[in-house]
């Protein structure tokens, strides 16, 4: 079972970057497909962006391209979501989300899915002025 551990949110002001970490523990993380989620007040979780286990393949929510890059680092465990050009409506709790990649190809689930992923961390603020 894999524990996931996310960081690097915090208050910026439009146009500025962030860089979050999402940090697992407790399994082979290189056989997991990883997702970034947020959440916004008063809203539902919304998709942000995925990562396959190899990193060969990402996707994106569309609001969200050509801003933000989500990377892999197996060697240190570590997933990271480079966000650029933030913007408010970018405000929101991220979290991070993991599956494995049997169980991902078992379902035949979608990137985009919160129900597809079988771990979650906590979350980190990231909150972005105007």
């Amino acid at each position: 079972q894999v524990q996931l551990v996310e960081s690097g949110g915090g208050l910026v002001q439009a146009g500025d970057s962030l860089r979050l970490s999402c940090d697992a523990s407790g399994g082979t993380f290189s056989s997991y497909g990883v997702a970034w989620f947020r959440r916004a007040p008063g809203k539902e979780r919304e998709f942000v962006a995925a990562i396959r286990w190899g990193g060969s393949n990402t996707y994106y929510e569309d609001s969200v391209k050509g801003r933000f890059t989500i990377s892999r680092d197996n060697a240190k465990n570590t997933v990271f979501l480079e966000m650029n050009s933030l913007k408010p409506e970018d405000t929101a709790v991220y979290n991070c989300a993991a599956v494995p990649a049997a169980l991902m190809m078992l379902r035949g689930s979608s990137w985009n899915r919160a129900s597809s992923y079988a771990y979650w961390g906590q979350g980190t603020q990231v909150t972005v002025s105007s």
